[in-house]
């Protein structure tokens, strides 16, 4: 069983999807003038303008949701585990991705706005909705719909709770099974109340997590500021292949930084999307604006917070796969969350190893939230002709299972299921926007438009000639919009 996952993900995660995802990523930034340098202004005032109604979330909220998803065990066990396969040059490669992928993100983000439905007597959108409607594939969509449940309903959330379960024991020295069985509880009572709840606890938690994480980080490099310039000068030269020591894996440090950068700020995965799509907003490419942010957050700041931290105290191992040990600074430590628990230790003695237990908790408990809204999302999108309410449950019983079931088993095992979940999803998504990449940059270049002669945008797609923006067409009322949310 282990050997099929193992090659698997070899197939899904070839060099073709590497080089893909950075090649889309650099063409929508090209294509958009670099839109996520140029909207940066913007950012701050779309991110808090604006509130929710009955049907919709506000435009923060989306965006916390989003970063629920986004900042999770990726931003700490995955920035160690590319270091330890990949090199130090490795986070170079994951700053990449995130430049680069922002542009990806602003796209995937407005064609969830674009062709979002009511659904239930709440938005719903995504990849699913948008290859139906924009790409006239319906097969096509039902099979995104499919991938993204079982990818998110049942490979990826056993990798957030085996690294929470892993955290805790290290930290506070409690079993996994005692772990699982409170992150069962915890998540239960979340997910049974609906994306209302979600919504509100993401809205909470993240920004306070992030930013206390943050500070932690800073404070561990400026009392070791006298190695920044060594370990700036480490990142670069081994991330194209100029150190001696990391010279030779230039190629692992490429792929496990794109790798473990997508798995992280997940721009171009297609997860992103459903959030996206349940915000209330009067233009599409609002949302699109603060979701290419939202990549910034994640790996600009949460995950080189990470990657700061274990290389500037040198807490790390490197032994990249099928090669001898470069780095051998924690023995025969699991990459993984030790290495950051290791590296606060190092400082903070005694304080390491609950905080990053509690921060990892934090951190991959939101992602398991927002992993179950996307699954309930692209469960919605196949049932929308027929009501099967059971659905539902069974899919809550099953996200709830493979969490206790994954805080319990081996972590490698659940990290290989993770990256085939989240590969199987980057290649459908990515696919799709770029044969959508004509209407999405029409709605970029209507935003621009309206802002330049003043307006507030407000988007008309029968006026672009974007068919099928049944919502947009049929219900949306700006004048309600502005009396509802101040938008």
């Amino acid at each position: 069983m282990e050997q099929f996952v193992n090659w698997l993900s070899g197939i899904i995660w070839s060099p073709a999807l590497i080089y893909l995802c950075l090649g889309v990523g650099l063409f929508y930034s090209l294509a958009s003038r670099f839109l996520q340098v140029r909207h940066m202004k913007d950012i701050i005032k779309l991110m808090f303008h604006g509130g929710s109604s009955e049907a919709g979330i506000s435009s923060f909220q989306a965006l916390t949701l989003a970063l629920s998803g986004r900042v999770g065990t990726g931003n700490i066990a995955g920035v160690a585990t590319a270091i330890a396969f990949g090199g130090p040059g490795a986070v170079f490669w994951m700053w990449t991705i995130a430049f680069l992928g922002a542009g990806s993100a602003f796209v995937e983000a407005a064609l969830g706005q674009v062709w979002k439905v009511k659904q239930d007597g709440q938005f719903r959108g995504g990849p699913a909705y948008y290859i139906e409607k924009g790409l006239k594939l319906k097969w096509y969509a039902v099979l995104f719909a499919i991938v993204t449940v079982i990818a998110t309903g049942i490979l990826l959330p056993g990798v957030q709770a085996n690294s929470i379960a892993a955290g805790v024991k290290n930290g506070f020295g409690i079993s996994p099974t005692i772990t699982g069985i409170v992150i069962v509880a915890l998540l239960a009572f979340i997910i049974f109340g609906g994306v209302k709840r979600i919504a509100r606890v993401a809205e909470f938690v993240v920004p306070f997590m992030a930013v206390g994480y943050i500070i932690v980080a800073l404070i561990i490099t400026l009392i070791n500021i006298k190695e920044l310039p060594h370990v700036i000068n480490l990142i670069f030269s081994s991330a194209f292949g100029q150190n001696a020591a990391f010279g030779g894996i230039l190629g692992a440090a490429i792929s496990w930084g794109v790798k473990r950068g997508i798995y992280s700020n997940e721009a171009g995965q297609g997860t992103a999307p459903h959030a996206a799509s349940a915000a209330e907003v009067s233009h599409p490419a609002k949302q699109g604006i603060v979701q290419a942010f939202s990549v910034y957050i994640d790996t600009l700041f949460v995950c080189s917070a990470t990657a700061f931290m274990i290389l500037i105290t040198g807490m790390y191992n490197v032994t990249p796969e099928g090669k001898d040990a470069i780095v051998t600074n924690l023995g025969k430590v699991e990459p993984g969350p030790a290495f950051t628990q290791k590296a606060v230790e190092s400082v903070f003695p005694s304080f390491g190893g609950p905080f990053v237990a509690i921060a990892l908790f934090f951190f991959a408990f939101t992602t398991i939230m927002a992993y179950y809204y996307m699954a309930e999302t692209n469960l919605a999108y196949i049932n929308q002709k027929t009501k099967r309410v059971w659905t539902e449950y069974v899919l809550k019983i099953a996200i709830l299972g493979m969490v206790f079931y994954g805080s319990v088993k081996t972590a490698g095992l659940a990290w290989t299921l993770g990256d085939i979940g989240v590969g199987s999803m980057a290649w459908l998504n990515i696919i799709a926007i770029v044969l959508l990449t004509k209407p999405a940059l029409r709605v970029l270049k209507d935003y621009e438009s309206q802002l330049k002669d003043g307006k507030d945008p407000v988007f008309d797609p029968v006026k672009l000639g974007i068919k099928d923006a049944d919502f947009w067409e049929n219900e949306y009322k700006p004048s309600e919009q502005i009396k509802k949310t101040g938008s």
